[in-house]
């Protein structure tokens, strides 16, 4: 079935991180997204030549954006586009001819969005950089970790939640915008501000007083031990989420320390103290033994999945959300659609696309 963005004409100017999943997620959810690439490829192969599945569900013409001919195709492409997306350092497409005057000349209807790490003023605008310092700048590294080090947490909160989701957001308030001006116009995401955004709540709670600057000392850091992960007899992990009182009590509980004397929830100093009788109780039984104790109770109590057991978790079972193509395991797409949820996407296209076939299919 056509997903809901289905007749979205999307151009993806080809790069690495978030640009590429903005591009993967409206592609998800119906769009029909061709990717240009340049001959050669457009950075390091860590997957050794096996197929890229972020590239997944939609078309790719190789072609260099450096020659007369290839920056004619791309804006011819333009003309019959909604959306371009972009990744490129501040001032690159510009200076390859494809920058937003030159692609409004052709389409003013056009919506052309654009990402960058540190933005496109400031001191570091045109410096490298990757998720790990985006987050650095903005408070979030700080903040995640042990006591004794900021561990970066993947690529998911600079690459993906700071840029491409708000870069999403972005593209699609303006061509909803666009319904009624009939003008396109530029979206301009920056992962540290998007960072800075997804940190609101944090900075909410540090500007009250109630949030300290030391990390793994607050609620939501692994410095309450009812909010932390403990370790089974087994090796593998529990995560606990028992915040509020009720849900503490079924932790107390399920780990048959109700009755004893305990230090209060809420009382800081009796955390060490809380801490390590949890810790002791969780650490003589497996994982799983745990994770059935916990069934069916709500005392926020899950397994820590390693990668290979996701997919198969009952609950993840039962909701059908991942597929499995060419090997590789990946999730479906999201969110739901009542009337329009969309296909699975196809796989990462084995080769690419005559420019011909696609500029005949946006003729039509």
């Amino acid at each position: 079935m056509p997903g809901p963005l289905n007749d979205l004409r999307v151009v993806e100017l080809a790069g690495l991180g978030p640009a590429p999943h903005a591009a993967m997620l409206l592609a998800d959810l119906g769009a029909d997204v061709v990717r240009i690439e340049r001959p050669g490829g457009n950075g390091p192969d860590l997957l050794g030549g096996l197929p890229d599945h972020l590239l997944r569900g939609r078309r790719t013409i190789v072609t260099d954006l450096k020659t007369p001919e290839g920056r004619a195709r791309v804006l011819e492409l333009v003309e019959r586009a909604d959306v371009l997306i972009e990744g490129f350092r501040p001032g690159v497409a510009e200076r390859l001819g494809v920058g937003p005057e030159d692609c409004h000349r052709r389409n003013a209807r056009l919506v052309y969005g654009r990402v960058t790490g540190w933005g496109r003023s400031g001191p570091l605008s045109d410096r490298a950089g990757h998720d790990i310092n985006y987050l650095s700048l903005t408070g979030a590294l700080h903040a995640v970790g042990t006591r004794d080090r900021p561990v970066a947490p993947l690529n998911l909160i600079g690459d993906f939640g700071g840029g491409s989701l708000f870069l999403l957001a972005g593209i699609l308030a303006a061509l909803w915008e666009r319904e009624r001006s009939g003008l396109g116009q530029v979206v301009d995401a920056t992962m540290t501000d998007g960072v800075g955004l997804l940190m609101h709540m944090i900075w909410t709670l540090h500007g009250s007083g109630v949030w300290s600057d030391e990390r793994a000392s607050n609620l939501l850091d692994g410095g309450a031990p009812f909010y932390d992960t403990y370790a089974c007899s087994d090796g593998r992990w529990v995560a606990v989420g028992a915040i509020e009182p009720q849900f503490y009590r079924a932790l107390l509980d399920g780990l048959d320390l109700a009755g004893e004397e305990l230090p209060d929830q809420y009382d800081r100093a009796g955390w060490p103290v809380l801490r390590a009788r949890i810790a002791g109780v969780f650490a003589t039984k497996p994982r799983d033994h745990w994770a059935e104790v916990f069934t069916g109770t709500d005392a926020c109590v899950t397994p820590v999945l390693s990668l290979e057991e996701v997919a198969d978790h009952p609950h993840n079972r039962a909701r059908q959300r991942f597929f499995t193509r060419d090997g590789v395991r990946q999730p479906k797409p999201s969110p739901e659609f009542s009337r329009t949820s969309p296909d699975l996407p196809s796989p990462p296209p084995s080769r690419p696309t005559e420019y011909g076939a696609v500029l005949r299919d946006w003729e039509a």
